[in-house]
């Protein structure tokens, strides 16, 4: 029989907390409107392509922010040590690899294991842990998946392509101002031996957050 999967609120929303970035769907914070003033300014008089900018952020939201993240990952896996450390203070172990900055100041790992699937939400807004994963993916912050998540997980899941077993229970964790959530995913198999920088190269962004799984080495060799 399928787990349950509870919605975690260990650390509640404060509706007046400051999260450094826009509420979706209310209005445009200044820093916002500015940013957006000065992109249209660029465009408009030539010195930026909209395609050039639009693969410069894609660029380092799947590739340059979150290598970071798989740092950590493929420390974890390869490191008992280092991922006990991980275990009793995310935050500290994260730093050590010179990984800091605001929004990643609290974080806390959650481990993926045959019986149990993690996966990470901001119900409120779009709390998201930049220091390890750069720039948050345009559907993390969008009203159908903070609500489907929690509703849904499994469903949510499988529109990313990600079927788990009926048994294996799905936890959904809230990200708050106040703490983020890094997945660790599970090893894939076939990886004895490897090292870390070899690992880091099966860990996706989505991966950490639990929308997908780590990447195995046959689809990294093709």
């Amino acid at each position: 029989m399928p787990h349950d999967h509870p919605h975690h609120h260990d650390h509640p929303h404060d509706h007046g907390h400051d999260h450094g970035h826009g509420h979706e769907g209310s209005e445009l914070s200044p820093m916002d409107l500015r940013v957006r003033a000065l992109e249209s300014l660029l465009v408009e008089k030539g010195y930026v392509q909209p395609a050039a900018l639009d693969a410069l952020i894609e660029t380092y939201e799947t590739k340059i922010g979150p290598r970071n993240g798989a740092q950590v990952v493929a420390k974890a896996w390869s490191d008992p040590g280092f991922l006990a450390w991980l275990r009793r203070d995310a935050s500290a172990a994260i730093h050590s690899l010179g990984h800091t900055g605001r929004q990643g100041e609290h974080m806390v790992a959650v481990e993926n294991t045959p019986e149990e699937h993690n996966m990470v939400v901001c119900t409120l807004c779009s709390c998201y842990p930049w220091p390890v994963l750069g720039l948050p993916p345009t559907w993390y912050k969008s009203p159908a998946y903070r609500s489907r998540a929690v509703i849904d997980p499994r469903g949510v899941l499988a529109d990313f392509g990600v079927t788990l077993p009926e048994g294996t229970r799905i936890r959904v964790w809230d990200s708050t101002a106040e703490t983020r959530y890094l997945v660790i995913p599970m090893r894939p198999a076939g990886t004895e031996g490897w090292s870390e920088a070899r690992l880091a190269g099966l860990v996706s962004r989505d991966s950490m957050i639990g929308t997908a799984l780590a990447r195995r080495p046959e689809e990294v060799a093709a």
